[in-house]
C-alpha cells in the first residue's frame, strides 16, 4: 500500500547513505579476497625501497632510511591484514641489512649501531603493525556502527515523511539487509507458506524448531530464513533471506539492525485507519 508520492531526491539521499557503508564493506572484502597478493606486495615493497635507497646510501642517513621504512610498514599494516604488516617488518629488517649496512650487498652487519638499527626496525615495525591493525579495526567497527545507525535513521525518516511508496521502501530495505548481513538475496512476501528457519525478534535463529548457533554454524544455507515484519504486534508480512553461496555469520548487532529495518517497513504497511488488514472498525 502506498504511503505517499515518490520523491527522487529523497530516494537518492537514502541510496547514497546505504552506498557509502556498502563501499567500505566492499573495500574490506576486496582486500581479504586478494589477501595473498597484499601479503606478497608487503614483502616486496621494502625490497624495492631499500634497493633504491641503496643507490643513495652516501646521501641518506640510515636513521632516515629506517624511518622511511617504518612509514611503509604502517601503510601496509593499515590494510588490516596482520600477515602483511609482519611481512613488511621482516622484509624491511632483512633488506635494510643487505642494502644499507656494511658490508654492503651481503647479509652481514659489522657495526653495532647498524645491528641495533636493524633490530629496532624489526621490533618497531612489529609493534606499529599491531597498533595500526588495532586502530583500523576500531575505525571499521565505528564505521559499521555508523552505517547501521544511518540505515535505520534514514529508513525511519522515509517512513515518517511519507515520500515514497511501500514497494520502493521494501526494495530499499531489502538491499540494506543484503548489504548488512552479506547474504545473497532478500525478498518480501505476505507471510504465506512455511519455512524451516526464522530470525526472531530477540536475534535468535530457529531452524526446524531448534535454536541455531549462528556464530558457530552460520545462517542456514539450505532454506530461506523468515524475518517477520511486525507493527503494533501484528504481522504485516516477512522478508525471506537467502544465503546459499557461502557461510555467513552475522553478529547479534547486525541481526538486531536487520530486525529494526524490517519493523520500519511494518510501520509503513499499517493501514491509514490503523486497523489490521481484514478488520473493520465497530460503530456504536
Amino acid at each position: 500500500m502506498p504511503i505517499g508520492l515518490g520523491d527522487r531526491g529523497h530516494r537518492n539521499l537514502v541510496a547514497r547513505s546505504v552506498a557509502g557503508f556498502a563501499d567500505e564493506v566492499q573495500l574490506d572484502r576486496l582486500l581479504q579476497t586478494h589477501r595473498t597478493f597484499v601479503v606478497w606486495s608487503a614483502a616486496a615493497l621494502p625490497l624495492v625501497a631499500c634497493a633504491v635507497l641503496g643507490l643513495f646510501r652516501q646521501e641518506v642517513a640510515n636513521t632516515n632510511a629506517a624511518l622511511g621504512l617504518v612509514l611503509l610498514i604502517v601503510a601496509l599494516a593499515a590494510t588490516g591484514i596482520r600477515a602483511a604488516g609482519l611481512a613488511a617488518a621482516l622484509s624491511s629488517a632483512v633488506w635494510f641489512d643487505f642494502f644499507l649496512t656494511g658490508p654492503y650487498n651481503q647479509f652481514a652487519v659489522t657495526k653495532r649501531a647498524d645491528i641495533e638499527t636493524a633490530v629496532l626496525l624489526l621490533l618497531v615495525g612489529l609493534a606499529v603493525s599491531e597498533i595500526a591493525i588495532w586502530g583500523r579495526r576500531q575505525q571499521a567497527r565505528a564505521s559499521r556502527e555508523q552505517g547501521y545507525l544511518d540505515g535505520v535513521v534514514t529508513t525511519a525518516a522515509t517512513v515518517g515523511a511519507g515520500r515514497t511508496s511501500a514497494s520502493t521502501l521494501i526494495d530499499l530495505v531489502s538491499r540494506q539487509i543484503v548489504d548488512l548481513l552479506e547474504i545473497d538475496a532478500c525478498r518480501f512476501d505476505d507471510g504465506g507458506g512455511g519455512v524451516l528457519a526464522e530470525l526472531r525478534d530477540d536475534t535468535s535463529v530457529v531452524y526446524d524448531g531448534r535454536p541455531l548457533d549462528v556464530a558457530r554454524s552460520g545462517l542456514p544455507s539450505d532454506t530461506e530464513i523468515a524475518l517477520m515484519v511486525r507493527s503494533g504486534g501484528v504481522v504485516r508480512g516477512r522478508f525471506l533471506l537467502v544465503s546459499t553461496s557461502r557461510v555467513v555469520r552475522p553478529t547479534r548487532e547486525q541481526l538486531r539492525v536487520a530486525i529494526a529495518l524490517a519493523n520500519q517497513v511494518g510501520a509503513a504497511l499499517v493501514p491509514p485507519d490503523g486497523l489490521a488488514p481484514g478488520t473493520t472498525r465497530s460503530s456504536n
